[in-house]
């Protein structure tokens, strides 16, 4: 049997190809979601409302006709049902299968605004996991298809809430339709418009977040110091290391202080969040302005002392403790709770803190911990001599809690 899977692009038939209305035409079975079989109700074939892979294997096999086309929305290469059916179909020599792309609701939408796509991240929020807002703030321009329990409100108000209302979106429903309808204008303003279920929307990002280079990059003088203390260069490029971070990844920035760590770790997790916990007022103050300097709207300032002040944030994938006052115990268990496989790397100046990082080691059952000690030493100017000046030697402490960290 031949066997078409047709991309119907949104289901008006203006928009197929001529392949695929000739494939259609020529069928005596066609498959497909209600919406989409209804523009060829004239037509003298057997027709079966289907939707489900293996329904549609199923009512292929029992088929008596040499030609059968399954429509598809969209194309059949975006986030479509063409994927499980190649699967299911070609384990079987009875069937010849052939594919005819469509007109994809990214392809159309883009063409309408008069923009490029091919340098837009894609992302489905319709019915299925995701990351959309993590993507758009760390892309400068991105695609998605909304749906389900994701609405394009739902994102524009997530944007919103992350200090982006101001991103320039466009939102679209019943594309290709008579009824169509394009709205334009800020994340803060969609965020209050109500959009049909199946939509898509192409938002802008001036300032996207990300790392212009593999490593922490950023010196010490990119940061307001203030009096907070804060984690230098070198010790900062070899916590962020030692963590791991992947740019999806929730990370808790445990005291931290004018906010260097958290700023890096946000350019790491620039699809994730970090979240900065002190409790000192005037270093609240600088690690907002820091936070503004480098627009990390990934960063969420949480101020308060630990363990409290982490009780109601969500489960972290890497913990870095800059700074504890005394309570890593306690910090490690709260952390422990909501994520029993969590990577940590603390820093310890003082032996008594060292010693506390021990026997939290020992409390959790941790086994071959990566404990290092880091000395660093500055040039500085003396006439025409350079001196070494040395700082204050640190220890890094790293350690998952369980596998897969």
């Amino acid at each position: 049997m031949k066997v078409y899977l047709i991309g119907v692009g949104m289901g008006n038939p203006d928009t197929l190809t001529i392949g695929a209305k000739k494939a259609i035409e020529g069928s005596g079975l066609l498959i497909g979601a209600k919406r989409l079989m209804e523009p060829f109700a004239q037509l003298d074939c057997e027709k079966l409302e289907l939707i489900l892979s293996d329904d549609i294997a199923a009512a292929l096999a029992e088929a008596r006709c040499d030609q059968a086309s399954v429509l598809l929305s969209g194309d059949v290469g975006f986030y479509s049902g063409a994927t499980k059916l190649y699967e299911k179909l070609a384990a079987c020599d009875a069937y010849d299968v052939e594919a005819i792309p469509g007109i994809s609701s990214l392809v159309y939408f883009c063409a309408k605004l008069h923009t490029t796509w091919q340098d837009a991240a894609l992302v489905s929020a319709h019915g299925r996991e995701h990351n959309a807002v993590g993507v758009i703030q760390s892309s400068a321009k991105t695609f998605c298809i909304t749906g389900g329990k994701t609405k394009v409100s739902d994102i524009c108000r997530s944007l919103d809430e992350r200090g982006l209302g101001g991103l320039k979106v466009a939102a679209g429903e019943r594309l290709s339709y008579d009824d169509e309808r394009i709205v334009r204008g800020t994340a803060g303003e969609l965020a209050g418009m109500e959009f049909a279920d199946l939509s898509v929307m192409l938002v802008e990002n001036p300032r996207p977040i990300e790392r212009a280079c593999g490593a922490p990059a950023l010196p010490d003088s990119a940061f307001e110091r203030g009096k907070a203390p804060m984690t230098k260069e070198e010790v900062r490029a070899l916590s962020i290391a030692k963590l791991r971070i992947a740019p999806g990844h929730t990370v808790w920035d445990v005291g931290a202080g004018t906010g260097s760590v958290s700023i890096e770790a946000a350019r790491a997790a620039n699809r994730g969040t970090v979240y900065a916990i002190e409790k000192k007022g005037d270093a609240l103050e600088l690690l907002e302005r820091n936070r503004a300097t480098f627009g990390m709207a990934n960063l969420v300032i949480v101020a308060g002392s630990a363990p409290e002040a982490l009780e109601d944030l969500p489960a972290p994938d890497r913990v870095f403790i800059g700074g504890s006052s005394g309570t890593i115990g306690e910090v490690v268990a709260c952390a422990a709770r909501k994520n029993p496989a969590v990577r940590i790397c603390a820093t310890a100046i003082t032996l008594e803190t060292v010693a506390d990082l021990l026997a939290c080691l020992r409390d959790n059952g941790v086994e071959g911990a990566d404990i290092v000690q880091v000395s660093v030493a500055r040039a500085d100017e003396l006439g025409s001599y350079h001196l070494m000046r040395a700082e204050n030697p640190i220890y890094l402490v790293t350690f998952d809690l369980g596998e897969g960290a």
